[in-house]
């Protein structure tokens, strides 16, 4: 197996000290990579870190998302969800999509298979994808974490900021056009803010010269179905912007 044997050779390489996963974690990790559509991990010497390179160049890098997957698979920035997870959901879909969605961190379901919003709230999500005209497969879908929190809390300050490494090379890497926030934590992670979801959405907002747009998360449409509408509402702005037109209801 391509992933194993490379992997297998970055960790013979690494320093004694470093922590790593267990075995088990190791290969479910693996599995997942494999499900994804990643047959081969490159050798991190072909990619030199973002650490060493300019801001511009880490924006422009085009590097592949292949590359990214496998480090955050053997990521142990944030100790207790290193522990706890069962494997990490690095993000799916079109690696070129004109539009992402971003969330905030894998639930149950998600840490258990691998890939973001396969629960109800991910159910939920495609049949917006699909009212918009598009499918899970035109789109980009990711979180601001790439591990499961513990009793599927918020995602702390210290844990955002491990990751934003990786959110950042992955919209580097895809370069999307258009970049649709889920609910408060995705929205103020990456603008930024404390400024509430509520006051947030129906408008554009600007993310290193990306169109962002900001509604509310699917779960919280689970709890509340009312807001559905202006989750809608949100799509139409979007859509209309992207010269997508929606069918009449």
């Amino acid at each position: 197996m391509a992933v194993r044997n490379a992997n297998e050779k970055n960790a013979k390489g690494k320093a004694k000290s470093t922590r790593t996963p267990s075995g088990r974690a190791v290969a479910q990790r693996l599995e997942s990579l494999q499900r994804a559509g990643i047959t081969h991990i490159p050798k991190a010497a072909q990619t030199p870190s973002t650490a060493q390179l300019p801001d511009a160049d880490r924006q422009t890098s085009g590097e592949d998302l292949e590359i990214i997957a496998a480090e955050v698979a053997q990521c142990v920035r944030c100790e207790e969800l290193a522990q706890t997870r069962t494997q990490t959901v690095f993000g799916v879909g079109n690696p070129h999509a004109r539009l992402v969605f971003l969330g905030e961190a894998p639930g149950a379901d998600e840490d258990r298979e691998g890939i973001p919003f396969v629960g109800r709230a991910g159910q939920l999500l495609t049949k917006i994808i699909e009212a918009c005209t598009l499918s899970r497969d035109d789109v980009y879908i990711l979180n601001i974490l790439k591990c499961r929190p513990p009793g599927n809390r918020n995602p702390s300050p210290s844990e955002s900021d491990n990751c934003r490494e990786y959110l950042n090379r992955q919209l580097a890497a895809i370069k999307p056009e258009y970049i649709c926030c889920l609910g408060s934590v995705a929205a103020q992670n990456l603008l930024d803010t404390d400024t509430p979801i509520g006051k947030l959405r129906g408008s554009f907002h600007d993310y290193q010269g990306i169109k962002v747009l900001c509604t509310y998360h699917p779960a919280y449409l689970l709890r509340n179905p009312p807001a559905k509408r202006m989750v809608w509402e949100d799509m139409q702005i979007l859509m209309a912007e992207m010269g997508i037109e929606l069918p009449a209801k």
